[in-house]
């Protein structure tokens, strides 16, 4: 069930003005749709032809993922733990 997943950047990082746009396709079954990310919230647009987009507010975001949302780690997050702690433990010496 892999999905490809393109991102159209604006000219600048932050977003002020301009929607960033994700556009999100399926494996050999086409367009799934766009979502567009701004600063007041986020949106998804499907790839039918209707004009309407399912919108959301960065706060519902969040609460709609805290409630549905699967909970994984963060792979980077774990590293940077496991890195921090390695350094912090000195190496045990063994006299021989």
């Amino acid at each position: 069930m892999a999905h490809n997943v393109t991102v159209d950047l604006p000219k600048a990082i932050e977003i002020v003005n301009t929607d960033m746009v994700i556009k999100v396709s399926h494996d050999g079954k086409g367009h799934l749709g766009k979502l567009l990310i701004s600063r007041g919230n986020i949106e998804w647009q499907p790839a039918s032809k209707s004009v309407k987009k399912q919108r959301l507010s960065w706060v519902d975001f969040a609460a709609l993922m805290a409630a549905q949302g699967k909970t994984v780690k963060d792979k980077k997050k774990v590293n940077a733990k496991k890195k921090a702690k390695a350094v912090k433990k000195p190496r045990k010496t063994t006299a021989r």
